[in-house]
């Protein structure tokens, strides 16, 4: 689960990391008090969306001028100005794809005295079972870019859960941003608490793009991305109360209340399988067989029918879905139970596309004869490579 910045500021505001002041903006007629309660003389406008490059972004009507996602307003009448532009606009950034996200919240926020930029983020490093730090003295910048120009300016570490956070962790940060004296103990102290909210929080990546040096002297956090554990959320109330639901695919949100992995892709063909591996293996002889998946779905190893009609309906809510492919290897699934819940769903939505099934496992005898019974156009495989081709043609009207 994803947050805005301005959420995720607060949250950091809670264990007393360093941000700016700001407001967050939900319609343009609160853009003038906002502006006058931070005061000036210098505010930034930041779009609100889940996606980065705003900065560089290009809204994509012409009335939300060209000056990007973010801009810097030097009057009350700019920020009024900016805010009626770029509510309801949409913005088109390098993570959003060409369609883009409608902005539905700005933040404004107290503008900077920048001396340096610098990057910093946390995450769960998956092969150290660790929270790891990346550091780098370019800050402002896409860190994939960094990573693959100047790998020497990434400084990368992990903690040992069994000690925590410790006084060398953030002297190695100092030292891989230059950083001596007070600022020097600035980072240190940052560090600590980056690291106390990202584990009282369940967060999965915590970044911070630009970390700044102002001309004050002092590190701030300018920017904050945060993302959480989307198993750990029932521990996290005030986290869930965060969530923006215009910022997800419809699909993806009715599939979290069945307890479905469904994720939303760009292809033809809807994909039902049961398991992560082999719901992979089935997106990759789709694509083998020169069609694309138009979704990940894993109804999991004790679907219900209920769950079952219920992923069936979302595939079929996708337009852009010209046939669905369900493929089964039942274990603790029982195939029986997958094919009552395929004909429940097409009796309640009808079928539009063609639907090819294989079935194979515990009960597979039972679920092919309730499929071949069902009175359904349906098209039985022996096997997921005969499935894979069955469905390719279809589609393309073979």
């Amino acid at each position: 689960m994803n947050i805005h910045e301005y959420q995720a500021k607060a949250v950091l505001k809670e264990f007393g990391v360093p941000v700016s002041r700001g407001v967050p903006i939900l319609k343009a007629s609160e853009a003038e008090a906002a502006a006058k309660e931070l005061g000036g003389p210098l505010w930034v406008v930041k779009s609100q969306i889940h996606a980065g490059g705003r900065g560089k972004g290009k809204f994509k009507e012409a009335s939300a001028g060209d000056k990007g996602g973010v801009r810097l307003a030097k009057s009350v009448d700019e920020v009024k100005e900016f805010s009626q532009q770029m509510l309801g606009a949409t913005l088109v950034t390098i993570q959003t794809g060409p369609s883009g996200k409608q902005v539905n919240r700005l933040y404004l926020e107290d503008g900077s005295d920048i001396e340096k930029e610098f990057y910093l983020s946390l995450l769960v490093d998956r092969e150290t079972s660790r929270v790891a730090f990346v550091v780098s003295t370019e800050g402002g910048m896409d860190i994939e870019k960094v990573a693959h120009d100047t790998p020497d300016k990434i400084v990368t570490f992990s903690v040992d859960p069994a000690t925590g956070i410790m006084g060398h962790h953030g002297r190695t940060v100092a030292q891989a941003l230059g950083l001596k004296g007070d600022l020097a103990k600035q980072a240190e102290k940052l560090v600590v608490q980056l690291y106390t909210a990202f584990l009282a929080k369940d967060m999965e990546m915590l970044e911070i793009n630009p970390l700044i040096v102002s001309k004050q002297g002092e590190l701030k956090c300018l920017d904050a991305k945060m993302s959480f554990d989307s198993n750990s959320l029932y521990r996290h109330p005030d986290i869930v109360a965060l969530r923006d639901t215009t910022e997800e695919d419809a699909k993806e949100i009715e599939a979290s209340k069945y307890d479905l992995a469904y994720i939303a892709l760009d292809g033809t063909i809807g994909c039902m399988v049961n398991g992560a591996g082999l719901a992979m293996a089935t997106l990759d002889i789709i694509k083998l067989y020169g069609e694309s998946p138009a979704n990940f779905l894993d109804v999991g190893g004790g679907a219900s029918e209920e769950k079952v009609t219920a992923a069936f309906k979302i595939i079929t809510a996708d337009p852009n879905v010209k046939g669905i492919l369900v493929n089964i290897f039942g274990g603790i699934m029982k195939c029986d139970v997958i094919a009552r819940g395929v004909i429940a769903a097409v009796k309640t939505v009808g079928l539009q596309v063609p639907l090819v099934v294989r079935l194979e496992g515990t009960n597979v005898e039972e679920g092919k004869k309730i499929i071949n019974e069902s009175g359904l156009n349906v098209l039985s495989a022996n096997d997921l490579d005969d499935a894979a081709q069955k469905i390719v043609n279809a589609v393309k009207g073979k």
